[in-house]
């Protein structure tokens, strides 16, 4: 294993982040937008070959009070349909506040309202794989 890949699975997009080999930062790659969850499913595919990944980490929206919404339920769903097409190891990470996070870091680098979506959800990827790898690091 040489990377893991974060992910921010939402109904219309996949953020998409990446750690560096040493698994101590998490990098914004992309947002797929979603059509088919075949072709989700493969863009998948090839971003875990490209770098190598073993490891999936998922955000789970959880609700504020740490249950389990319709959200979190469809998340779940699209990893089941992940682990029987795809062998590897996927964990979740609670992904509360993420995207609140990633606003806030788009409004400081001063990006426009209109462009926010554009990087909003890899963004978003790259917390919740940067919550996981610290908590890795700090056992």
């Amino acid at each position: 294993m040489s990377r893991i890949i974060g992910l921010d699975v939402g109904d219309k997009t996949i953020g998409v982040a990446v750690s560096d080999p040493m698994f101590l930062l998490a990098q914004p790659v992309e947002t797929i937008k979603r059509t088919k969850v075949k072709n989700d499913i493969n863009r998948l595919k090839e971003l875990i070959k490209e770098y190598k990944a073993g490891l999936l980490v998922v955000g789970l929206p959880k609700n504020m009070n740490n249950t389990i919404g319709p959200q979190s339920m469809k998340v779940m769903s699209f990893v089941d349909i992940i682990k029987k097409e795809i062998d590897i190891e996927i964990v979740y990470e609670d992904e509360r506040m993420t995207t609140i996070q990633s606003e806030a870091v788009l409004m400081d680098m001063k990006v426009r309202r209109e462009n926010r979506k554009k990087y909003i959800d890899k963004i978003a990827a790259a917390f919740i794989l940067q919550t996981y790898l610290d908590r890795r690091k700090n056992g």
